[in-house]
Order: C-alpha cells, then sequence, then structure tokens
C-alpha cells in the first residue's frame, strides 16, 4: 500500500472556506449594506414636522435640520440637538404637517 498525503490541495482545502465566505456574504454582508442605504436616504431627507425617534430612545419633532445635526423638539419649551447619525428611524409614518 502506498502512502497517501497527509493534506489536501491547496485549492481543495480553499473551497470549503470560500464557500464559507460567500455564504456569510449573502447572509450577513449584503442585507445589512441594504439597511445602511436605507437609513441613510431617510436621514438625508429629513425634514421640519417629521417626528422621528433617536438610537437612546428620545422622541421628537424635527425643529431644524443643519449639516451634521437636527434640532428636535421634546417638548413645549425643549429643544435638543442631537447627531443626525442619532436618529433611528421615523414615527407614525414620519410627517405631521
Amino acid at each position: 500500500m502506498g502512502a497517501q498525503a497527509a493534506g489536501g490541495s491547496p485549492l481543495g482545502m480553499m473551497v470549503p472556506l470560500l464557500l464559507v465566505f460567500g455564504l456569510f456574504y449573502f447572509i450577513v454582508i449584503l442585507p445589512a449594506k441594504k439597511q445602511q442605504k436605507k437609513k441613510d436616504q431617510m436621514i438625508g431627507a429629513l425634514k421640519k414636522g417629521d417626528r422621528v425617534v433617536t438610537s437612546g430612545g428620545i422622541h421628537g419633532t424635527v425643529a431644524g435640520v443643519e449639516n451634521d445635526t437636527v434640532m428636535l423638539k421634546v417638548s413645549e419649551n425643549t429643544k435638543l440637538r442631537v447627531s443626525k447619525n442619532a436618529v433611528a428611524g421615523l414615527v407614525d409614518g414620519g410627517s405631521t404637517s
């Protein structure tokens, strides 16, 4: 009986690794990229009067939009300046105008 090689060919060992990476890409990375693109579009379309919630759970109405920040009216006499990236989403379909 001849002695067989302990390991397979390098190409044969890489195929399962490439399959796992491909599966990971289509299950995790691609949907996350789509979700991030959707969030970026929502943030870019913010306007005065939109009702939003921040990632910290603060609900408010957009009182003004600047370059990188949003002014949120959270009560009658209280406004908060938050980063646009802190806005998690629109509430009740968005605009109340």
